[in-house]
């Protein structure tokens, strides 16, 4: 969905990039000028992701797709080699003008933007439920699993901002237990698709 949601903002540049979805029941073959790593539902301290990218043979640049600007993330993707660090409130014009930069093999990193929409044309799990794309990542990690504390940890919020999310979140979805909305959750396209990972490694 988040796929599809970023291939629909480069309709309208159809000479400039061409967007390719990696088969996870298929071995990895073709190269890719720019692989997208969208930090959704990963656990964005966890580097090591990016790396793998990084090291792969068949991805030229490597780019982190975020709303997480927290410095130590920037700093860290930075140090692992990557290519760009671009912001998800980019309108799809400035999006693909910095991946043809990246492309040409500019380092491109985002201003880190006040906290704002992501770009328009951009689709999340539960957004047709009123689910913001911050509280859609948060839901995203409950259903991984992950405290309020890991949470907390992983997305660089505090404690109580977490929590104001998830009551959020519950009262969008209406659940009333973390069980409830992990079971959502689960239903409804909140798994991240780690096949996809293992294949890159």
């Amino acid at each position: 969905m988040v796929l599809l949601g970023l291939a629909h903002m480069f309709d309208q540049y159809p000479e400039r990039v061409e967007v390719v979805e990696i088969d996870a029941e298929e071995p990895l073959r073709d190269v890719v000028d720019i692989v997208m790593y969208d930090s959704f539902a990963q656990p964005e301290t966890d580097q090591e992701e990016v790396a793998s990218l990084i090291r792969n043979p068949r991805s030229r640049r490597v780019v982190v797709y975020t709303w997480n600007f927290h410095p130590s993330l920037v700093e860290s993707a930075k140090k692992h080699g990557v290519h760009g660090y671009l912001s998800k409130t980019l309108p799809a014009r400035e999006l693909v003008a910095a991946l043809e930069a990246i492309h040409s093999g500019e380092l491109v990193v985002s201003d880190p933007p006040r906290r704002a929409s992501s770009a328009p044309g951009l689709d999340w799990p539960g957004r047709l439920e009123g689910i913001t794309d911050r509280e859609s990542e948060i839901l995203a990690l409950i259903a991984q699993g992950k405290s309020n504390a890991d949470i907390a940890a992983l997305t660089y919020l505090s404690p109580n901002t977490v929590k104001s999310y998830i009551r959020s979140i519950y009262r969008k979805i209406d659940v009333e237990s973390r069980t409830q909305a992990v079971l959502w959750g689960v239903g409804h396209g909140f798994t991240p698709d780690q096949r996809r990972m293992e294949d890159w490694r």
